[in-house]
């Protein structure tokens, strides 16, 4: 069994998981049931996603789950453009949280690649 606390990809998603919080504690009072909310369990599936894939018993099953993260990942940057046309956040704030999220993305594409790779050998 993984320490997903050892894992760089939950790390950053750790980071960026903070990033949202703060940042979507400043939008107007009538998104907290909407927007809000879905950044932030977009945002906790990330790292939920995986630490319970470090649980599995198998690599094909870890990898399912940092598929699930992955698509998390690209739910919470449609969510920030989204958070950007309403000026929710401005574009520093969006070029910040974008750049952290294409690292967390790639990151999670080359340890799934790496996985797969190494489940072929």
């Amino acid at each position: 069994m993984r320490d997903y606390k050892n894992l760089e990809v939950w790390k950053i998603g750790r980071k960026v998981n903070k990033v949202v919080y703060k940042l979507t504690g400043k939008f107007a009072k009538g998104e907290i049931f909407a927007l809000v909310n879905q950044m932030r369990r977009a945002s906790i599936s990330v790292i939920s996603n995986i630490g319970e894939g470090c649980s599995r018993d198998s690599d094909k099953e870890f990898i399912y789950y940092l598929i699930i993260s992955m698509g998390s990942v690209k739910e919470l940057e449609c969510q920030f453009y989204a958070a950007l046309d309403v000026r929710y956040i401005n574009e520093t704030e969006f070029d910040e949280i974008m750049e952290e999220l294409d690292k967390l993305g790639r990151k999670l594409g080359k340890y799934i690649k790496y996985l797969k790779v190494e489940n072929d050998n």
